[in-house]
């Protein structure tokens, strides 16, 4: 039997190779006789530039730019010719704080702008950035500073600074960027704004109260008008898919004319994952929290899609499972096996190597027997 493992990181203890390292272990354990093959993934989020660097593409750079509350933060620029990739989360994370120094109302992505500057110096015509993971809420106000646009308030510091704007001028900005095809590399398909907007959908998680997400939203409300115009046909770069990703990153992004492309997609073609795919007769993907946020746009979603194609069962291995059966099916998953349905959370958070090697060798003992 051939089986092809194709994981995200499972945030917080594994990165998708280690994680990847111990699905393969565990199923060799128990069916030393199959063909694993482990193909690292990500969805733009963390690990981008990690999982395209293990599959060969380009060469590293080594940058410093500002973190999310403007600490200098080392940061990785990957050159391939004349394209550049940037991982977003790397400059405004959300892992760069604990989880008590969270701050979404000044957090910044003016570092995100500094390494898509320090790219454009480097010779690129062409940047890659990942987005996901971050710990912002200022749609890209920050990056679109460190590029040189101006307003009457403060564009580096978090969506705070933004209360009362008016104004916001790109002249520069346009010009620093001219002749680069920039490609927003998504791991979400979210609005920037409203009930499905970036800030009622990730605010939470970084931190932000009930209170604080209608606040936030109404400056940012204010902040596109200032960005593109009052009116609907001016705004409606807000509303796109992908506008929303990485705390409004994605917005500024698209208006300065980048296109939106899956991160998964993306990575998936540059790893190979489709034609390996078409190679093997089960594909094993997995997370840390298979749940609702797991669809469209995300590694998991991703990876099944790809097995469908070639006609394959996919399987995932997760931290926890919260997802139905029929929503499961709906993803194109057959089955889910979580880490915590059998050792506990406790165990699973304190060994989880060891436990999703346990996982994939319990899991292992159903599907290779099918293929004996």
């Amino acid at each position: 039997m051939r089986v092809l493992v194709a994981t995200d990181k499972f945030a917080g203890t594994l990165s998708a190779a280690e994680a990847g390292r111990a699905i393969a272990e565990g199923w060799r354990r128990t069916a030393p006789g199959d063909t694993v093959t482990v193909a690292a993934m990500a969805d733009g989020g963390p690990g981008f530039i990690d999982v395209l660097s293990a599959s060969g593409v380009g060469r590293l750079q080594a940058v410093t730019v500002r973190g999310p509350l403007g600490d200098p933060v080392p940061a990785t620029l990957l050159l391939d010719g004349t394209t550049a990739y940037v991982e977003s989360a790397q400059a405004c994370g959300l892992h760069l704080l604990a989880d008590d120094a969270r701050s979404p109302w000044t957090a910044s992505t003016f570092g995100v702008g500094q390494a898509i500057d320090a790219a454009i110096d480097a010779g690129a015509r062409r940047i890659v950035v990942g987005l996901g993971g971050s710990a912002t809420a200022d749609g890209g106000a920050g990056l679109l500073a460190a590029l040189g646009a101006t307003a009457d308030v403060a564009l580096d510091a978090g969506p705070r600074g933004l209360e009362g704007v008016t104004s916001v001028a790109l002249d520069a900005v346009r010009e620093r960027v001219s002749g680069v095809e920039l490609v927003a590399a998504a791991d979400v398909q979210t609005p920037l704004l409203g009930m499905f907007g970036a800030t009622k959908v990730f605010g939470p998680q970084k931190g932000l109260s009930d209170e604080d997400i209608l606040a936030v939203d109404r400056i940012l409300d204010r902040y596109v008008d200032a960005v593109c115009g009052a009116t609907p046909a001016e705004r409606r770069v807000a509303d796109e898919p992908g506008a929303g990703a990485a705390g409004g990153l994605g917005f500024a992004l698209l208006v300065l004319g980048a296109s939106v492309r899956s991160g998964i997609e993306l990575v998936a073609e540059a790893v190979g994952l489709p034609d390996a795919a078409a190679t093997h007769d089960l594909v094993v993907t997995g997370e840390g929290a298979f749940d609702y946020s797991s669809r469209a746009g995300k590694v998991v979603h991703g990876v099944a899609q790809i097995a469908q194609r070639s006609a394959l069962p996919c399987l995932v291995l997760a931290g926890r499972v919260d997802v139905g059966s029929r929503e499961m099916r709906a993803l194109g998953i057959e089955s889910a096996y979580g880490m915590v349905d059998y050792v506990g959370e406790e165990a699973a958070l304190r060994a989880p190597a060891e436990q999703l090697s346990a996982l994939a060798a319990r899991v292992a003992r159903t599907w290779s027997a099918r293929w004996e």
